[in-house]
């Protein structure tokens, strides 16, 4: 439900998503804006997946904790570099052993 959220992003043209990967407690998620602000983007997908979390079931209120942490890349960083560290968080993380067996994840690169 909450990676619909992420697509439905990019399908309204508001983003387009590079890598992201879903964890069980906190989503990293690498875009390029597009038709929004990254607070409009940030405020419309934490609300959406929010309304379809508690219509599903989950009881845990907030979903989100409030705000979020941002980073500009600089030129001379590769997005492929921050791509691959994005999606190996849950092999980091300790939830698998090869980063392909975590069902979670997507990037336009890899």
């Amino acid at each position: 439900m909450v990676i619909h959220q992420l697509r439905q992003s990019d399908e309204e043209h508001a983003c387009r998503s590079l890598a992201w990967v879903l964890m069980p407690d906190h989503l990293h998620w690498l875009i390029e804006l597009k038709g929004t602000t990254l607070g409009t983007l940030t405020r419309r997908f934490k609300s959406r997946s929010s309304l379809v979390l508690h219509q599903a079931g989950v009881e845990h209120d907030p979903v989100w904790q409030s705000g979020y942490q941002d980073r500009a890349l600089r030129r001379e960083e590769s997005m492929v570099h921050v791509a691959r560290y994005i999606v190996a968080n849950p092999l980091r993380a300790g939830l698998v052993n090869r980063v392909r067996d975590y069902p979670h994840w997507d990037a336009v690169w890899l």
